[in-house]
């Protein structure tokens, strides 16, 4: 190939990643309305800061300590290297580009989890455990697998290729991005307590509308469309080689796990309930998108249908389970969507996938080092998140008094309200 080609590629390449990383920026504007839609009108203003506050602080400190972490060298955790991506070799793309591109992934981790803990959460609570997520969380486990480290070590005598035979797979981040982020929601939830008014004194839970389903809907149309540059964009190519996928199979089982986890949660919603429930379907759809993360890559057109259709499924049991036996308030139900799933959809990626699957004739191998991943990046989320939300909540309180929470968080943490006369 002569240097005009090989120039021209790059510069393809680079722009197919920054475009990518605008996608996946423009996923905040969709988790903001989404979780305002699914809540009440008084915390829209608390939700939205919350979503601005995301980005903001997870790039500061992304780019401060947390690419250094995830990316520096180290089997376990990177060596920190602060305000600085130059230590980082990206081949033939540039390190400021790569660092974005990441960056625009940290901050979906954080987002993920405010949902969940929305309506009652003090905003200053929020801004210290967004920084552990930055800094600690998101990086270490980013280290274990994106980063190079023992999880996707595929060195002869490593670990993962002594005891399974194969490394962990994660193409796009079911386990790395989404199920970390679930799994910390879930945590903070549970610890946070449930709404006021969310269980009767008989136990029994009852449903607090969210307030805006329009613009949730639109929510759901913003983070589907963002999704095409969350996994095609990690190909980090337009122009494939040899060894590389090409992005238009990823655009394709994207969509087709989307369309299929939209549809069978409406269905099934259907048949549970009597009526097919928008709410239930937005979340189907994002159900789908969750799952086919993980292996957008390597499974057939019907293999991403059918991980869309079974989390769609999945979905709306965890939302049952969660609420009605757990008692863990989640208003928007992203434990259920973004932990379930994403923990179902990297294990179904060990069956499905096409060059290592069990159900291609590959053996139990490729699906031992997927569930085993799932299990260690889960248990590593869940387990600081226990660690850190416990001890703000015993520093100062995770939680808003009772008369702010029946009132609105706008006004009392804010001083504004979204929908003034």
């Amino acid at each position: 190939m002569d240097t005009t080609t090989i120039q021209l590629a790059d510069g393809i390449n680079t722009v197919w990643m920054l475009l990518a990383a605008m996608l996946v920026f423009f996923m905040q504007p969709g988790f903001a309305l989404v979780e305002a839609g699914f809540t009440r009108s008084k915390n829209t203003a608390n939700i939205l800061m919350k979503n601005f506050v995301d980005f903001m602080f997870g790039s500061l400190l992304f780019w401060f300590i947390g690419f250094g972490l995830m990316f520096g060298a180290g089997d376990f955790v990177g060596l920190p290297s602060l305000f600085d991506s130059s230590f980082y070799d990206s081949g033939n793309l540039p390190n400021e580009g790569f660092l974005i591109f990441q960056t625009v992934f940290c901050a979906t981790a954080a987002t993920i989890v405010s949902g969940a803990m929305a309506e009652r959460t003090r905003f200053s609570m929020y801004l210290v455990y967004t920084i552990f997520i930055s800094v600690l969380i998101y990086p270490v486990s980013g280290h274990w697998t994106w980063g190079g480290g023992w999880l996707m070590n595929g060195d002869e005598g490593s670990f993962m290729t002594e005891t399974f035979g194969a490394t962990f797979h994660d193409f796009a981040g079911s386990t790395i991005v989404h199920s970390v982020g679930g799994w910390i929601a879930l945590v903070g939830a549970a610890i946070l307590g449930p709404r006021i008014g969310k269980y009767g004194k008989d136990g029994k839970s009852r449903a607090i509308p969210g307030h805006n389903l329009t613009i949730a809907a639109l929510g759901v149309f913003i983070l589907w469309f963002g999704w095409f540059g969350f996994n095609p964009g990690s190909q980090l190519a337009a122009a494939t080689t040899d060894d590389q996928i090409a992005i238009s199979h990823v655009f394709l089982t994207t969509n087709l796990a989307a369309c299929a986890g939209g549809f069978f949660a409406l269905a099934v919603s259907w048949l549970k309930y009597g009526k097919p429930s928008l709410s239930l379907t937005l979340n189907g759809i994002l159900a789908g998108l969750v799952g086919i993360t993980a292996g957008c890559d390597c499974v057939s057109d019907a293999g991403a249908a059918l991980i869309g259709a079974i989390c769609g499924v999945l979905m709306i049991f965890a939302v049952d389970f969660i609420d009605k036996v757990l008692k863990i308030d989640d208003p928007v139900g992203a434990s259920s969507v973004h932990g379930v799933c994403g923990f179902m959809g990297t294990i179904l990626t060990g069956l499905f996938s096409t060059s290592e699957g069990l159900f291609y004739g590959h053996g139990w191998g490729f699906f031992g080092a997927q569930l085993f991943g799932a299990i260690v990046v889960g248990a590593w989320a869940a387990g600081m998140g226990f660690i850190i939300f416990k001890s703000l909540d015993k520093i100062h309180g995770l939680r808003v008094p009772q008369r702010i929470e029946e009132e609105g968080l706008d006004i009392y943490e804010h001083g504004e309200g979204t929908y003034n006369n």
